[in-house]
């Protein structure tokens, strides 16, 4: 049965804190999945929140906070000490544990590491937050099973059980020679079914998936999707095993780059959420809002150097909305696939292939739509010169409009400018412009005005 959050279930926790019955709450959280305990935090009271955080124990509370919506967990730590800080930190596998500690100041982040009683958790957590957060190194957790290939099965055996008692959840066996260096990985069906004599480099497979440690979260997701990997090896440059990432940090990855992705093409520039403040709403909304005005004012000023087209032929006036229309829509789309196929690594090929191939499908497009347009303005106008002129343009306007939406993302990708840019206000304000412009000269050389 799924879990709900009610009026009653509310009501019960706020009155068992009001009456600071810490009993009956740890009895009621006492079964409660973590992720159900942070989803009930977002909807109480702050106070409240920081209480329950106080309150419950911190194996419990640890990953009740990486649950949290960011924001939440950065007003609760500033309500926690710099102790209690260090024991929900304790109890957190060492990537959680640096996330947490990366988001306190330098001041805190000494303080609460001078609480921390496990010096190699320390080590660990200040390794990690050496790397850059977008890369492999910022996201590996340091807990792994390793053995090394000269050890025995059943000294492999003994050790396996002692490293993983450290492992939340043991995905691999990673095998490795004296130098760390990392050699294959253990089946365990063949460690179970082989004589406790034999030596682990007899057994072990030595193709194995890995990521450097300065490999870019873009390389690593998209190297364990086309694999199906639950978890990938970190080596350094020297091929030295330094940790794993695991598919739950990479779909958290997933998940934030699509929530970026999703926010830019809407024309939000900054990661903003329903609740942020009307200031921080608007310094995210205002700067594509002014773009697409100066897109405006750039329409007008096309349009009004035309002025002598409408003189003659007023009715192209009013199909220039469906022209900036079909456009900007055309545009969306093309940039939209493209941004969606460098995402997943499935664009190859140079860009002048897919220029083409993109031409090839806007004419198409663009004719069947042009047949259709031009039936209904000969029809309703009865001038077959105007709807010759109005048909032409859009097939025109639509391969100009794919081909902008093919290669602007294209383009600002091979500069390392995240391509999402292109999905948005930008492509469809500038090919609304060249639509425009576009539209009204071939309607002014096809009319000979």
């Amino acid at each position: 049965m799924s879990f709900e959050i009610t009026t009653e279930l509310l009501e019960n926790i706020s009155s068992y804190i009001e009456a600071s019955n810490d009993k009956a709450i740890i009895v009621l959280f006492e079964e409660m999945h973590h992720a159900d305990i942070a989803e009930i935090i977002d909807d109480i009271s702050f106070d409240d929140a920081v209480y329950l955080i106080k309150l419950l124990d911190s194996e419990k509370t640890s990953a009740i906070l990486m649950e949290l919506d960011e924001d939440i967990r950065e007003k609760i730590l500033q309500n926690l000490s710099a102790k209690e800080i260090a024991e929900e930190v304790d109890e957190l596998d060492s990537d959680d544990a640096a996330d947490i500690i990366g988001e306190l100041s330098e001041e805190r982040q000494e303080a609460v590491m001078s609480q921390i009683i496990d010096e190699e958790h320390v080590r660990e957590i200040e390794e990690l937050l050496a790397y850059d957060e977008n890369s492999a190194g910022g996201l590996m957790a340091k807990e792994l099973v390793k053995v090394n290939e000269n050890w025995t099965v059943l000294k492999c055996v003994r050790e396996m059980r002692a490293q993983a008692e450290e492992v939340t959840r043991v995905h691999s066996i990673y095998v490795v020679d004296d130098q760390d260096k990392l050699m294959g990985r253990l089946s365990l069906k063949d460690l179970l079914i082989t004589s406790t004599k034999t030596a682990i480099s007899e057994v072990y497979i030595p193709k194995v998936d890995f990521v450097n440690v300065h490999d870019d979260l873009d390389e690593v997701s998209n190297k364990m999707r086309k694999y199906d990997l639950e978890a990938i090896p970190v080596v350094d440059d020297e091929g030295v095993l330094l940790g794993r990432i695991t598919i739950d940090d990479i779909v958290d990855v997933i998940k934030e780059e699509a929530d970026k992705d999703y926010q830019l093409a809407a024309g939000l520039t900054q990661d903003v959420e329903a609740d942020d403040s009307i200031l921080q709403l608007t310094k995210a909304r205002l700067p594509w809002l002014f773009l697409g005005l100066l897109g405006g004012v750039g329409a007008f000023i096309i349009m009004e150097g035309f002025q002598d087209v409408f003189s003659k032929y007023a009715a192209l006036f009013f199909f220039t909305p469906l022209i900036a229309a079909m456009a900007g829509n055309v545009g969306v789309q093309s940039s939209a696939i493209i941004v969606q196929g460098l995402a997943n690594d499935d664009v190859k090929g140079s860009i002048n292939s897919r220029l083409i191939k993109e031409m090839f499908l806007a004419a198409l497009n663009g004719f069947v739509l042009a047949i259709f347009l031009f039936a209904f303005v000969w029809a309703y106008e009865g001038k077959i010169d105007l709807a010759l002129a109005i048909s032409v343009s859009l097939v025109i306007v639509i391969i100009v409009a794919g081909l902008i939406g093919t290669f602007v993302p294209l383009f600002l990708n091979k500069r390392g400018i995240d391509p999402a840019i292109a999905t948005g206000p930008f492509i469809t304000t500038s090919n609304d412009i060249f639509g425009i412009l576009i539209y009204f000269m071939i309607a002014k050389m096809i009319l000979g005005i």
